[in-house]
């Protein structure tokens, strides 16, 4: 019995979910900065940037075979539905019962399971290029200051360490958002991202 085996071409999705990447760490830390108040307004680009855009990307990075980017994005993405989700029921969305049930303890010990997945997921990020590493290593400080001040471990410097990685990460998203579009569309590097760094794959 003879198989055949259909190859289909789409687009890399990568730059789609860098950008929903960068959009929501850039309005989720206005709020971490003190720059903005509340999260009544960060919730919708939780859902649709944070969450669906990346979700898309995952999506179609399975399509591409590509294991490691499906992965990143699929995980990130559920975590902006979860944290969107977790939001609402903190703002009494589902009732006065559910929120008064809260215990942060529960949404630090994601952090920590969202960290240590992080951290193996920088190890691979290595073998991309650097501006992924870059994110990568800053979204372990974002985990690592989330974790450390929602179980209340030096609040002040931890929720600081969080601020300022997801800042970054929005930067460095928007940077490698900006180079997987404009490498395509001009077929040479525009901008460049660094070569992998080669200590694993040979």
């Amino acid at each position: 019995m003879n198989e055949n085996k259909v190859k289909i071409v789409t687009a890399d999705p990568s730059a789609l979910g860098l950008f929903g990447l960068a959009i929501i760490t850039l309005v989720a830390s206005s709020q971490k900065l003190g720059l903005t108040s509340g999260v009544s307004f960060v919730i919708p680009w939780a859902i649709f940037l944070g969450a669906s855009a990346q979700l898309m990307a995952s999506i179609h990075d399975f399509k591409h075979n590509n294991t490691f980017g499906a992965t990143a994005f699929g995980a990130y993405a559920f975590f902006w539905y979860s944290v969107g989700f977790a939001w609402l029921i903190q703002n009494g969305v589902f009732g006065p019962t559910l929120a008064a049930a809260i215990d942060p303890k529960q949404l630090a010990f994601a952090y920590l399971g969202y960290l240590i997945f992080t951290i193996f997921m920088t190890i691979g990020a290595m073998e991309t290029h650097k501006v992924l590493f870059i994110i990568f290593v800053l979204i372990d400080f974002l985990f690592l200051g989330l974790t450390l001040s929602t179980f209340g471990i030096a609040e002040h410097v931890t929720h600081n360490i969080a601020a300022y990685s997801e800042l970054l990460i929005a930067v460095f998203s928007f940077y490698g958002c900006g180079a997987a579009v404009l490498n395509t569309h001009f077929g040479r590097t525009f901008l460049p991202v660094g070569k992998p760094f080669g200590i694993f794959k040979k």
